[in-house]
């Protein structure tokens, strides 16, 4: 702390990203990475445009990877915005978008990064509280009264439950002068985009990235999906940021990445089978775990707090992540879908820490 701190620092409570040690041999499935490298067509794009032309400032519209996400999702270039990965993409959002007047709406477990970009923009909060399976009542929010925004991931994190696209227009009707933000980073897993619903609802923003589904955590890119005027307000925000928040190599690798269907297909495929497989193991032993379309699951053992298996699961060389707030959910842990030989390491890992009743189901 220091007397040179605005009072904007002073009241702030930063959000905590997932660790990235840099230790051999980790397991590492704490921060919902992808387990398999990018497209090789990606790769190639990347070193085609490392050259001399890195000299030159990049395209401040990222036209190329606007028209590359429009065609994907059969929308218009003006309905695409690009930007630094998501969280910035949030970022915007955020500050271009949601109102001071009301609250904004979200559920009470959700991504821990909504409530610090509120406080970062003086935004007042209502957290909603998800019923006691851990699912999103939208009948809450179409009664919460007037708001100044709702915003979640779909599915949910760190639960990994999905809400169906019938609810999510519903909610859309019931608050037609709020913003409604769908926050899609682990969509692909399993659940259905909202983004077919753009252009019946002026009012809807979804927002994607590439860090999950298309193996590019490490590049940066996300983007928002919407009515051209939504999209106006965050290039607005952004031009009074920063002009140039994707560099060239991003702008490259994500236009390939959007483009590779195959890959995408394929590494999508292969993860959502190791997270059936996963799934079952941890059932075996013992393990609730709440139904997840995302690229991680969410779960809790009945004789063993989530900070303790934490620990154990360190000590063995296995990260996951484990959130001690709010309390409701300290019990549980947030496991990356790895590879199968991840998940396998880390099923064996677990079955020498449970108790041996159960553990027996791996021997």
């Amino acid at each position: 702390m220091s007397r040179f701190w605005s009072e904007v620092v002073h009241g702030l409570t930063p959000y905590v990203p997932g660790e990235q040690p840099k230790i051999p041999g980790l397991v590492k499935l704490n921060t919902n990475e992808c387990p398999y490298g990018p497209s090789l067509r990606v790769l190639q794009a990347i070193r085609d445009a490392a050259g001399e032309d890195l000299r030159l400032y990049p395209d401040p519209e990222a036209r190329a990877l606007r028209d590359a996400v429009a065609a994907h999702h059969g929308l218009e270039s003006a309905q695409v915005f690009v930007g630094n990965g998501s969280d910035e993409v949030l970022a915007h959002v955020f500050q271009a978008l949601f109102r001071h007047e009301a609250p904004l709406l979200f559920p009470d477990i959700s991504y821990s990064f909504y409530p610090v970009y509120a406080r970062l923009y003086g935004i007042a909060t209502r957290p909603l509280p998800l019923d006691e399976d851990f699912r999103i009542r939208v009948d809450d929010y179409l009664a919460a009264g007037p708001n100044g925004g709702i915003v979640f991931p779909n599915p949910n994190a760190p639960t990994g439950i999905a809400l169906d696209l019938a609810e999510i227009e519903r909610l859309l009707l019931g608050n037609p002068d709020s913003v409604v933000v769908i926050d899609e980073a682990y969509v692909d897993f399993g659940a259905h985009t909202a983004a077919p619903l753009i252009d019946r609802y002026p009012n809807l923003l979804v927002v994607r990235t590439l860090s999950k589904a298309r193996a590019l955590a490490g590049l940066r890119v996300g983007y928002a999906l919407g009515y051209p005027d939504l999209i106006e307000a965050l290039v607005r925000v952004k031009d009074s940021f920063n002009s140039y928040p994707l560099d060239r190599l991003a702008i490259a690798g994500g236009v390939a990445a959007m483009q590779d269907d195959t890959w995408f297909a394929h590494t999508r495929g292969l993860i959502i089978a190791s997270r059936d497989k996963l799934t079952a193991g941890l059932q075996a032993l013992g393990f609730e775990v709440l139904p997840s379309a995302a690229n991680f699951v969410f779960a809790r053992h009945p004789l063993h707090d989530g900070d303790v298996l934490s620990a154990a699961l360190r000590e063995a060389r296995i990260l996951v992540r484990h959130f001690s707030q709010p309390p409701r959910i300290a019990s549980f842990l947030r496991i990356t879908v790895g590879t199968d030989a991840q998940c396998d390491a880390l099923l064996q890992a677990l079955s020498a820490i449970v108790p041996s009743e159960a553990a027996s189901a791996l021997r």
